[in-house]
């Protein structure tokens, strides 16, 4: 394998327990960000299917709206995804008290 290529994964598991394959994903020019896309990109990006600047490009997003949602999802599984659910979540500390963060891994071994 030539340096500087990094083998890539032919699928992921998805957020509803079936195989998510690059053509599985939501439109790179997605407009509406409902909840199962948004939890198929994370899972694609914490599998190894896309890297995590790669998810970034593709869909316009910045690190630190990945980044949220994928803190969304370890804190309150895919209810947390819901944007109407956002500012509840955030009025609520005790859910996030004693609560340690949780790295995002993006380099896999394979």
């Amino acid at each position: 394998m030539s340096a500087g290529i990094r083998s890539r994964v032919k699928f992921v598991i998805g957020p509803d327990g079936s195989p998510l394959t690059l053509a599985d994903l939501p439109e790179s020019n997605t407009q509406r960000w409902v909840i199962r896309r948004k939890a198929q990109v994370v899972a694609a990006v914490r599998g190894g299917l896309l890297s995590l600047e790669e998810a970034c490009e593709r869909y316009r997003l910045t690190m630190d709206e990945f980044l949220h949602w994928q803190q969304s999802i370890d804190q309150h599984g895919l209810a947390g995804l819901r944007t109407t659910k956002v500012q509840e979540y955030r009025d609520r500390p005790e859910l996030e008290a004693n609560q340690e963060p949780i790295p995002l891994i993006t380099d896999y071994a394979l």
